[in-house]
Parts: structure tokens; C-alpha cells; sequence
């Protein structure tokens, strides 16, 4: 009974494999002008993420180091010998 639930579980594993990969066989070509046209777009893409990457860091720099200033202890500490 064990072997015939194994050989049964098996072919059913076998046959998913077989239609998922049937299923991830899309066939999409691409032409050499989409081709040229993505890889002139990689610049483009590249400067426009870094910038707004440096921005991103920019402003939660600016907001945590805004917000530690007046967490600091000594901030607390020394604030009446200024």
C-alpha cells in the first residue's frame, strides 16, 4: 500500500513539473532594435535612480538628524551653561 501511494505521489509531482514547465515556456523574441533601444535607456535609468536614491538619503538624513539633536543627553546636560 506504502509503494503504491509513493508511485502514485511521484507520477502526481511528475506531471505538475512537466505542466509548470510547459507553462513557463513563453517564447518571447526580442528584436535587435528593442535591444538597442533598452540598452541606450541604461544610462538614462541609472543617473535618474542614483539621483533620486541621494535625495531619499538626503531627507531622512536632514529628519534624524533633526530629531537626535534634541535627543542628545548633553543637549539636556549643558543647556543652562550656554
Amino acid at each position: 500500500m506504502k509503494k503504491l501511494l509513493a508511485v502514485i505521489l511521484f507520477a502526481l509531482i511528475f506531471s505538475f513539473q512537466m505542466y509548470a514547465e510547459s507553462l513557463a515556456d513563453d517564447k518571447k523574441t526580442i528584436t535587435p532594435q528593442e535591444f538597442g533601444v533598452a540598452v541606450a535607456e541604461v544610462p538614462g535609468k541609472l543617473v535618474n535612480f542614483i539621483s533620486s536614491e541621494v535625495d531619499k538619503t538626503k531627507e531622512y538624513q536632514k529628519k534624524t538628524w533633526s530629531e537626535a539633536k534634541t535627543k542628545w543627553p548633553w543637549n539636556m546636560i549643558f543647556k543652562g551653561n550656554q
